[in-house]
């Protein structure tokens, strides 16, 4: 532990947080120091929580406390919408537009060969089953337009060519490159509601 800084250890945590650099973590830190005790504890202990019983839902690889994540969970949903996503927060970015009511599912990540990302590591062997076990008529690629983005869509479109079902992308009120976590609620409605056909 530093002697000069007692608070080192904490700070140098605190900076693996995306987007936290030195300055922002020592804040941070003196943030959490000002707590009360049971304040932190508490925190210590939700944080704990959560990344222990946190799981993948077995139908659609969100997030979920349980087998089947509150969507899948959901029969209001329609089940004939099916919305490929790259990572669970892109569900909750499209949830806060209340614009789709279908399904989801999570291909863990976007087609990168420079990272070491190929078809093989992303879900799409599971994609394929449940277009081939469940009723889906349309198939929405929310996607992020970046070029890792456009690579996946590409990929997906050449892999399921053969299903006779309507296959759309969001309409381009996304900017390039943009990551739809940071997305304005209005920003993705327009963007779900303009999907274009693939």
């Amino acid at each position: 532990m530093d002697e000069q800084n007692p608070l080192q250890a904490l700070i140098t945590q605190l900076t693996k947080l995306p987007g936290v650099g030195q300055k922002s973590a020592q804040r941070l830190a003196f943030f959490f120091l000002s707590l009360p005790k049971p304040d932190v504890t508490q925190f210590a202990k939700v944080l704990t929580h959560t990344r222990d019983n946190i799981q993948y839902c077995k139908h659609c690889f969100n997030i979920s406390l349980s087998e089947a994540c509150f969507i899948c969970s959901d029969p209001r949903r329609d089940p004939h919408q099916l919305c490929v996503v790259a990572e669970p927060k892109d569900i909750f970015a499209i949830e806060r537009t209340l614009a789709f009511k279908g399904k989801y599912h999570v291909l863990g990540g976007l087609l990168s060969p420079i990272d070491g990302i190929h078809p093989e590591l992303l879900r799409i062997p599971e994609l394929v089953r449940r277009l081939k076990s469940e009723a889906i008529t349309e198939l929405v690629l929310a996607i992020n337009p970046t070029i890792e983005g456009d690579a996946t869509i590409l990929y997906l479109t050449q892999v399921l060519q053969e299903w006779p079902i309507s296959k759309t992308k969001l309409a381009y009120g996304l900017p390039v490159g943009a990551d739809m976590d940071y997305a304005d609620d209005m920003t993705l409605r327009k963007a779900l509601s303009g999907r274009t056909p693939l």
